[in-house]
């Protein structure tokens, strides 16, 4: 057990609000953010060291992971009693939605935008990881860790397993000239390293870019794999997926409804999914 996990045990105990149930929930949670803090590159002394940037860093790590808005809400609300606790509630903004998390659920929300050509992070190494994620639907993790030289097969993006969530390989078809300049470009950059610069370690260069995007205007970057769920599926299917407008499944005939379970199918194995049923997270 960490220094913080320890400190937010201390503070659970002196602090015995709800029924024993919910203090139970509160204190696994808790230690579970500790955790996921440490992960992260954060370890944090004391539980009143609680910064913006650690909340910031928590609530992205969550998204990226998939999380259901309710499992965002219920963290979140964790992360606020802590917060209070210590007197520092202002550390956590007042609406879920200041830290991109919609008050009305997935199913009522769209997270998904498109980079802007004008849309520029300083370090070419973040820019590049910025611009495959939105090209080929990677987690950030796995932007920054590519070695763009080896993943390029010519008609896939190979992707290791050291790269990704769960230590999943995969293939993602490399469909578009821009994706195919964008990976000219990456390879010119970093030649057979990863996006990672060579004087810094993953988890120092993952802070960085989180405040460099932060910084830029960009609170949502796991948006941009939103984006490509949705496009890849419209290519497939040749209609827009529920969260852009385009038919529900209930209102489609049975050819459509098999084209659509089909690209469900092809959209999650791209973004790295073994459940066909997280696609309702992307596309409604």
């Amino acid at each position: 057990m960490n220094d913080l996990a320890l400190a937010l045990t201390r503070l659970c105990r002196h602090n015995r609000d709800g029924s024993r149930a919910t203090q139970a929930n509160r204190l696994r949670g808790l230690k579970a953010l500790a955790t996921d803090l440490h992960r992260l590159g954060y370890k944090l002394p004391r539980a009143e060291s609680l910064k913006p940037k650690h909340v910031t860093a928590l609530v992205a790590d969550w998204q990226s992971r998939d999380l259901n808005p309710a499992t965002l809400k219920n963290r979140l609300g964790w992360v606020r009693w802590w917060a209070e606790k210590v007197n520092k509630a202002s550390v956590v903004p007042r609406a879920n939605a200041a830290l991109g998390i919609d008050p009305r659920g997935a199913a009522a929300t769209n997270r998904a935008w498109q980079l802007a050509d004008d849309t520029r992070l300083a370090d070419p190494h973040m820019q590049t990881a910025l611009e495959l994620m939105s090209a080929f639907g990677l987690r950030l993790e796995e932007a920054l860790k590519i070695r763009p030289h080896d993943a390029d097969h010519g008609q896939v993006l190979r992707l290791q397993g050291s790269w990704t969530k769960g230590g999943r390989p995969r293939d993602i078809p490399i469909r578009t000239a821009h994706q195919r300049a964008l990976l000219a470009k990456a390879q010119t950059l970093v030649g057979q390293n990863s996006l990672i610069p060579t004087d810094r370690s993953y988890i120092r260069h993952r802070k960085a870019f989180e405040y460099q995007a932060l910084k830029a205007g960009l609170s949502n970057v796991h948006g941009l794999r939103h984006a490509y769920a949705q496009t890849r599926y419209a290519e497939l299917t040749g209609w827009a997926c529920p969260k852009q407008g385009g038919p529900l499944p209930k209102n489609m005939t049975s050819v459509e409804r098999r084209l659509d379970r089909q690209a469900r199918l092809i959209v999650a194995a791209e973004l790295g999914h073994g459940r066909v049923s997280i696609t309702a997270t992307y596309l409604g």
